[in-house]
């Protein structure tokens, strides 16, 4: 297993503090930073501002949004971004959510998962450089009676193959990810429930004549070092609120879908209900200690590697570590003391 790092959103704390943890990922040998967006930073320029002042480290989109770009545009930024860092760029996609993807882009947010399937075809055919052409549900490529021309991307990537993500949530998703994608971008997800999770990814693989060797397993996992393990778990609750009772509207949230199917239905409409009536503090209060324990790693360095064996053991190929709290010193103490634990676990590669 490798370790990853996770940033989030630029902008929604100290940037100059988000470059410093990558270049110290990039000393540790971390493989991959992640850079987040929403409707606020977007995440390519954040990628390219990271290559150009780290060495070694891949940079990945977690997520690029599906409906703020056409396919042709992800396949130019992806090549692009891949030249830029010499080979080092990791294609993540998500479709977002309704919210989001109806209210910021302008895209009704219909058959995700077709959608999704049509655009990744686009987006492999362009990094492919074939000359691009589609007639889909979602997509037509050139548009018919015009003047548009079936093109060939100019640029050349380092790579033949870049490496392409998907963000899953759901049964139908993740074995979409496994049949098209290289890999899952995985949020919430505990040692316990991964097997029942990858057996989806599973069947999506064998769809394509594929097994789950080489395909890449990358939960966003929150580190919070500390002897009070319940004192851990308390930075992680603003964060586990927001998703499960604020990432989209009552009637339709993954993630608060996803809590509820991890056995935590009644506390997982409990911070719904408090998050919508924006009683923020009151939905992290509302948010078990149980859930955070089973989808973070909390403690001091020898329960850290425990948790890190057993994701690995479940598995996880890359964890990408959050490390969102505290001061700047504290958070690089937390990516150091994940690579002593990864050690101690004797699960690294």
């Amino acid at each position: 297993m490798r370790l990853g790092l996770n940033l989030g959103y630029w902008g929604a704390g100290n940037d100059a503090d988000n470059l410093v943890l990558a270049q110290e990922a990039d000393r540790l040998g971390y493989a991959v930073v992640w850079a987040a967006e929403a409707y606020g930073s977007d995440a390519a320029t954040v990628l390219a501002f990271i290559a150009a002042q780290t060495e070694r480290i891949d940079i990945g989109s977690a997520v690029f949004q599906i409906p703020g770009r056409t396919p042709a545009l992800t396949a130019m930024t992806a090549a692009t971004l891949d030249t830029l860092s010499g080979g080092r760029f990791r294609l993540g996609l998500g479709v977002s959510g309704p919210q989001v993807s109806e209210g910021w882009h302008g895209v009704r947010f219909d058959r995700p998962l077709a959608r999704t399937r049509e655009y990744v075809a686009i987006v492999r055919k362009a990094l492919r450089r074939e000359v691009v052409r589609a007639e889909g549900e979602f997509f037509t490529l050139p548009l018919p009676d015009g003047p548009g021309r079936a093109l060939r991307l100019t640029v050349h990537p380092v790579r033949d193959h870049i490496p392409l993500y998907l963000a899953a949530v759901g049964p139908k998703n993740l074995e979409l990810a496994g049949e098209i994608a290289d890999g899952w971008l995985a949020i919430f997800l505990s040692p316990d429930s991964a097997p029942q999770w990858l057996a989806h990814v599973a069947a999506g693989r064998a769809r394509a004549g594929q097994g789950l060797a080489g395909f890449d397993v990358v939960p966003t996992v929150p580190v919070v070092v500390g002897d009070d393990v319940q004192a851990c778990a308390d930075p992680v609750r603003d964060y586990a609120a927001l998703y499960v009772g604020g990432m989209g509207s009552r009637e339709q949230n993954f993630y608060n879908q996803l809590a509820s199917r991890m056995g935590f239905e009644a506390e997982a409409a409990l911070v719904q209900e408090r998050y919508l009536a924006r009683d923020y503090a009151g939905a992290a209060a509302a948010v078990p200690f149980e859930f955070i324990d089973a989808t973070s790693l909390l403690g001091p360095k020898g329960r850290v590697a425990d948790g890190l064996r057993a994701y690995a053991d479940a598995g996880v190929t890359t964890l990408s570590v959050a490390a969102h709290h505290g001061s700047l010193r504290s958070r690089i103490q937390t990516l150091r003391t994940t690579v002593e634990a990864l050690e101690v676990a004797g699960v690294g590669s």
